[in-house]
């Protein structure tokens, strides 16, 4: 089978698109999927580069152990390992896997699947994994609802688009920062209010706000409690930092002043759930949520995918897109 694979840690250039043996059979609670879709996410790209450093330790010192790239995918179970009951050869599904998605097969865990409604595209599907449920854990933890006043702080990227979208189907009145030429975008996706990063500083206004979800982590902590209200939530869900511990230092420095705080100070670690990914999966077959896809690209253009959304703000999601494989001419007797 194809998928994208890499030896070494680096840019782009790194991966390749190849042939792999298949995966192993599925064992117990694990589904053999025939990926169709799979969406690129910012741990794509920090496990492709190996940074921060700190992540080698579970990925592997000197070399990634897992060859393959990419969590986030859609398709259709192919076998079904001992012990799952949800899903059967044929179901259309969707969800995360532990690396090794950017594959004509991948493994996953029956629990960090849902089935893809009908009226949801394979495309629209490998979008929620990772980047939609991280946006509905974080709106949940900030306990956003109507009357609620929200700053998304990147509103443009893939888990900002979805959180914008949540929140006003809640009810809140939301503000997205994000870069001028994706302020339309921000807007039509439903924010009331968008800040251009580059021409304002959010952080100088005069607006303040009930709930922060920081996306990006580019104004220190002070200067975004400035603009929360008394008792307000600032959520943490970014990635970025030094190149050896990444965020951590300043997400530990976060939860130290967190007792001692009027703010109340949430980092964000969003986990796979497949009862949320079930509820996202209903939102988009309602209209109530539509992904955001910039491009969609074959698999075996992946490393120009990732080169483009490391040099440009992209907008909302890339999705890489596997061919169906060819029918099975039935035998003539």
């Amino acid at each position: 089978m194809k998928a994208i694979v890499y030896d070494r840690y680096g840019p782009p250039e790194v991966l390749r698109y190849e042939d792999v043996e298949r995966p192993a059979d599925p064992g117990p609670g694990e589904v053999l999927v025939r990926v169709r879709t799979a969406s690129l996410n910012f741990g794509d790209r920090a496990a492709m580069r190996g940074e921060p450093g700190a992540i080698r330790l579970a990925m592997g010192l000197r070399r990634p152990r897992a060859r393959i790239l990419g969590r986030a995918v859609a398709g259709t179970v192919e076998a079904v390992g001992a012990g799952v009951t949800r899903f059967r050869p044929g179901d259309e599904v969707f969800g995360e896997v532990g690396q090794k998605g950017f594959a004509e097969l991948t493994v996953a865990k029956q629990k960090h699947l849902a089935a893809k409604p009908a009226g949801v595209s394979f495309e629209q599907a490998a979008t929620l994994p990772v980047a939609a449920n991280t946006a509905l854990q974080g709106v949940r933890l900030g306990a956003v609802d109507a009357g609620t006043r929200l700053l998304v702080n990147g509103a443009s990227g893939g888990v900002g688009t979805f959180a914008v979208q949540l929140a006003k189907a809640l009810g809140a009145h939301v503000t997205g920062t994000c870069g001028g030429r994706n302020a339309e975008l921000v807007r039509s996706i439903g924010a009331d209010a968008v800040v251009d990063y580059t021409a304002e500083d959010v952080t100088r206004g005069t607006a303040r706000f009930d709930v922060v979800f920081d996306l990006v982590g580019d104004r220190p902590l002070a200067a975004m409690r400035r603009v929360l209200a008394p008792r307000g939530i600032y959520i943490a869900s970014f990635g970025g930092g030094g190149k050896v511990l990444g965020p951590m230092p300043r997400l530990l420095g976060l939860m130290a002043r967190a007792p001692f705080a009027s703010h109340r100070l949430r980092p964000l670690v969003a986990v796979a759930k497949a009862d949320e990914l079930a509820e996202l999966g209903e939102m988009v077959a309602a209209g109530t949520l539509d992904p955001v896809i910039e491009r969609s690209c074959p698999l075996g253009e992946t490393a120009d995918a990732i080169r483009f959304i490391e040099e440009h703000h992209a907008q909302g999601k890339f999705v890489l897109t596997v061919a169906a494989p060819p029918p099975v001419e039935p035998q003539r007797r």
